[in-house]
């Protein structure tokens, strides 16, 4: 399986969406409350993460909803493989668990949002358009877990004592190849609000696709995989 190099979804097309999970119920309550939504078409339903794999492959899906723990492929290892074959295919993680290595495991995999399955519909629903839109979300409890492993990192790394000899400066943790500018960091901060990019363009004073770009610059600078680290990152050199 190669990376994908198809061409992206006409403007106006409903939201094509996958959904993965091994318990029947589950997966087909789903299946039909999200197909229910006019803006969204379910264009197929795996029950586990080798067949989601396969059907995002033949069926080129804009999101896939996905749960973590499923038979032959995890949800974790299909989010990973997604990520580096079909870039463009935005994974949802809606799971039971909240387990902190998880949550991680997940997040560094490539997910662009993280739910629990006692999330609300309309919560669910707001979620797979948001990262349809480039956005990524992580449900409270889950940000809270996320964050707080990212400032006991930030503090492990400012607290720790001197080597006898100190580090070449490219290898200190998130060393910036560039520092960020004064606007880039004002954009950070926002996204370390919470802000969407069309919120930050509103008190920014830009267009929204010339936010999208700082943010893909801060990206870089900031060595994130994706929206969600960077998000992550932001909280913590804003928080």
């Amino acid at each position: 399986m190669g990376v994908e190099h198809a061409a992206a979804p006409a403007v106006g097309a409903p939201l094509r969406l996958l959904v993965a999970d091994d318990q029947p119920i589950i997966r087909r309550g789903l299946a039909l409350m999200l197909d229910a939504e006019p803006d969204i078409e379910v264009v197929g339903q795996a029950t586990d993460g080798q067949q989601a794999l396969e059907l995002a492959h033949a069926l080129r899906p804009d999101v896939v909803v996905m749960d973590l723990h499923m038979p032959r492929v995890s949800g974790v290892a299909a989010t990973r493989l997604l990520s580096a074959q079909l870039p463009r295919v935005a994974v949802v993680v809606l799971t039971t668990f909240d387990d902190d290595e998880l949550v991680f495991e997940a997040v560094r995999a490539g997910a662009r949002a993280y739910l629990l399955k006692d999330a609300a519909e309309a919560e669910v629903l707001e979620t797979v358009r948001a990262v349809h839109r480039g956005e990524s979300r992580l449900s409270p409890a889950v940000a809270r877990k996320v964050l707080e492993q990212f400032r006991a990192l930030a503090q492990g790394w400012h607290g720790a004592a001197p080597a006898a000899a100190p580090a070449p400066a490219e290898h200190a943790p998130d060393a910036l190849e560039e520092p960020l500018s004064d606007k880039e960091e004002r954009i950070l901060a926002l996204l370390a609000d919470g802000c969407s990019n069309k919120q930050i363009a509103e008190q920014v004073f830009l267009a929204e696709g010339t936010v999208k770009n700082y943010v893909s610059r801060i990206m870089e600078k900031l060595h994130a995989r994706n929206r969600t680290e960077l998000a992550v990152k932001a909280t913590g050199r804003h928080g």
